[in-house]
């Protein structure tokens, strides 16, 4: 062996050695670092077993059935942790007879950023039956909405990436303490449109319900950017801590819908 090979060879343990003290150095170094921080969940006014009763009135003569809001579960989902919320709808005894309808829209709402996950709305009107949903990815700013009847239809839409589904929109403005006079907006994608809406915070009433009259803020509602069919909309939250939709209120071409709480926890 030359002189000079022995030397490469010692340089090298050297070099090996200097290396693996580094890899070590580290790895200490690392373990040595706090784990991160697990996620929050964020505060809000409503809970798993919420269960809100309306009656649902068309141009304020006609009873057209009752829906029900509930937060059914809190559950993992899509690799987080969501509310599963639920409302559902069904015409009255007498509309029932004359034609066939049921509606549910539910929204998975994340727990730690109250943005959706996924959306859906399931109808049956007469022999008609039809699923729209949508799936959310915020990171990416970009949602997948989904029509199936007899057959599959999909469309890819780009998104805020703050967008709200209208169901989880409304749990979200529960969550947001506005006072009268203020404004914010809020961007909503909805049966693969997006818009915007602009909530208006009023002053506080007195709503007569079912479970009695209610202090409760009134919120009027404005979709901007799009034609989402109805107009005249607004919201009335209870002025109490659970901030509860006691009262909301819609005008369609064919009349005006009125869901007002008839009973409550």
């Amino acid at each position: 062996m030359t002189v000079t090979s022995a030397r490469r060879r010692v340089a090298a343990a050297a070099a090996a050695v200097l290396c693996c003290s580094g890899v070590a150095a580290a790895q200490r170094a690392a373990s040595a670092r706090p784990a991160p921080a697990p996620p929050k969940e964020l505060t809000v006014p409503f809970s798993v077993g919420e269960t809100l009763n309306y009656d649902v009135s068309w141009s304020s003569t006609l009873t057209a059935g009752t829906a029900t809001l509930r937060v059914l579960e809190k559950r993992p989902s899509y690799n987080s942790v969501a509310y599963y919320i639920v409302a559902e709808g069904r015409p009255s005894t007498l509309v029932g007879k004359l034609y066939t309808l049921y509606y549910k829209v539910d929204s998975l709402l994340d727990v730690y950023t109250l943005l959706p996950q996924r959306a859906s709305i399931y109808s049956e009107e007469g022999k008609r039956h039809r699923m729209k949903t949508t799936m959310f990815d915020h990171a990416k700013k970009t949602a997948e909405y989904q029509v199936e009847a007899h057959t599959v239809v999909k469309k890819p839409v780009a998104i805020s990436a703050v967008a709200q589904d209208p169901l989880g929109a409304m749990f979200v403005l529960r969550s947001i303490p506005l006072k009268p006079g203020e404004k914010i907006t809020m961007p909503i994608c909805d049966n693969g449109v997006n818009y915007h809406m602009l909530i208006e915070a009023g002053a506080v009433e007195t709503v007569k319900t079912g479970a009695g009259p209610i202090p409760a803020q009134k919120l009027t509602l404005t979709a901007q950017g799009a034609d989402v069919g109805a107009h005249g909309l607004t919201l009335w939250l209870s002025s109490d801590p659970a901030h509860a939709p006691v009262k909301m209120s819609a005008q369609l071409p064919v009349g005006a819908f009125v869901l007002t709480l008839a009973s409550r926890p």
